[in-house]
């Protein structure tokens, strides 16, 4: 249970931090901030769409944790947490932002983060 909830509330943290670090790009996009915006406000809407994401973040960092009765390790839980990052990431860039392409050098790094998984929890 406390594996699916950790990778769980990893998600929709991460789902929230890409839409605080990465959504005002698309704001001014669909006209709902523009580029003269001031970015004292553009910050306030990043801060309060994180205290979303650290409301998932500490809490699965907290079930995971192997100190907490948890599953996973510091490094597991950290190593877990940048690939479910890039997935969103890459997700969000090309649903949102469909003129960013993919290249081969993308999916390389996709592999060496799945071999950094794979030897983050090789016994």
């Amino acid at each position: 249970m406390n594996v699916w909830m950790t990778i769980g509330l990893l998600v929709i943290s991460n789902i929230f931090m890409t839409f605080a670090w990465y959504g005002h790009l698309k704001l001014q996009d669909v006209k709902l901030i523009t580029p003269a915006t001031p970015l004292i406000v553009v910050i306030l809407i990043s801060w309060g769409i994180a205290l979303l994401e650290y409301c998932c973040q500490v809490p699965a960092n907290r079930i995971g944790f192997s100190g907490n009765g948890g599953p996973f390790s510091l490094m597991q839980l950290k190593v877990m947490q940048e690939v479910i990052t890039l997935i969103v990431f890459t997700l969000f860039t090309v649903v949102f932002f469909k003129g960013e392409p993919l290249h081969w050098n993308h999916l390389a790094a996709f592999v060496c983060l799945i071999l950094a998984v794979y030897f983050v929890f090789m016994k």
